[in-house]
């Protein structure tokens, strides 16, 4: 394993990250498809005896039950100095009760010890908001995280999902004030999702942000051939959102998964591999996020980093692609329902 730079921090990660809502007991909350305890440790060992490095989960999945499994499994397999471990703040995690979720000042403080409590570790490595909570005054939020850094119990700070411009604004607040500055971005990147290579991506190159991809395979399309789309333990549960991200732009997505796999078939490697190696090409991202429910699938993952795609390749499977409805960032329900709305035919779905 080659390791590399997180951003502009001195921080050691593998090009490759573990996204650990894979794992959780399923009868604990979202997701449904998740692995138990039983099935997640070997995948989790077999992460490490890799070289990965790279940890993320989220207090939310499975209601913190992924932490519960990361967090044991990384005291029984690894030692704590050489991994690094990110979780995330902002949904809801006592439901109908109040301060039950958001990034109040109240709510980070709360769920900082409680995520430090169930991943069994004094600090996490970054801590992350999971989107942004527009019912709390950003500088509330940022100087709560700051506080967290101070108090040592986050290393770094992380952001995800959100506007360029929201960004650039928190970014602004941090260095106006002199609070701990976000050093990553979360976001939604892949060969059927390249929209923010129009504003966040380059903003993040300029500001030193590293990048850690969720759904680089999108949802595992890239992994298969296009009419397999939907198969799998997770599309049965997941279709909705994934139909939202994608279905609206099927005649070019079908067009990059062929050829996808055209340069999987020429190279003699999986699809997976190809994707993930297209996705290398772009400094600015730093790790995507391989939610492996295989030992199978971590190997595609290492393996993608000793692939080089030629310029022409990746042209190859850039050429098809075509501008589509942008749902990258969006947290304020009312803008996601008027996106939803100008999609034809998508309320049928």
């Amino acid at each position: 394993m080659r390791y590399i730079k997180l951003g502009r921090t001195g921080l050691d990660i593998s090009p490759v990250a573990v996204g650990a809502m894979t794992y959780g007991e399923p009868d604990r909350g979202h997701p449904v498809w998740s692995l138990d305890e039983e099935a997640s440790r070997p995948l989790i060992k077999h992460a490490l005896e890799s070289g990965i490095n790279f940890f993320d989960t989220a207090n939310m999945y499975s209601y913190g039950s992924s932490e519960e499994i990361l967090g044991r499994a990384l005291k029984d397999y690894a030692d704590r100095d050489d991994v690094v471990i990110t979780t995330k703040v902002r949904h809801t995690m006592r439901p109908g009760r109040p301060n039950g979720g958001g990034l109040s000042r109240k709510a980070i403080m709360s769920e900082i010890d409680a995520s430090l409590r169930r991943l069994g570790t004094d600090y996490v490595d970054v801590y992350m908001i999971h989107r942004l909570d527009n019912a709390t005054p950003l500088e509330e939020t940022l100087e709560a995280l700051n506080d967290v850094v101070k108090a040592g119990k986050a290393r770094y700070l992380g952001a995800s999902s959100m506007h360029a411009w929201q960004f650039a604004k928190a970014l602004h607040l941090q260095e106006r004030n002199g609070w701990a500055r976000f050093a990553t971005m979360q976001d939604h990147y892949n060969l059927l999702a390249r929209e923010e290579e129009r504003e966040m991506l380059p903003l993040c190159a300029d500001e030193g942000v590293a990048t850690m991809v969720w759904s680089p395979l999108a949802r595992g399309r890239l992994a298969r051939p296009f009419d397999e789309a939907n198969s799998g333990a997770r599309a049965a549960t997941d279709g909705g959102f994934a139909d939202m991200l994608y279905k609206a732009n099927a005649d070019s997505d079908r067009l990059i998964i062929d050829e996808v796999g055209a340069v999987a078939e020429a190279h003699g490697v999986s699809r997976a591999q190809v994707a993930l190696a297209w996705l290398r090409r772009n400094p600015v991202v730093a790790a995507p996020l391989v939610g492996a429910r295989t030992i199978q699938q971590i190997d595609d993952a290492v393996a993608s980093l000793d692939l080089d795609l030629t310029d022409d390749e990746a042209r190859r499977l850039e050429a098809p692609y075509t501008p589509r409805h942008d749902f990258q960032g969006v947290s304020d329900e009312r803008e996601l329902e008027r996106i939803k709305a100008s999609i034809p035919g998508y309320a049928n779905t």
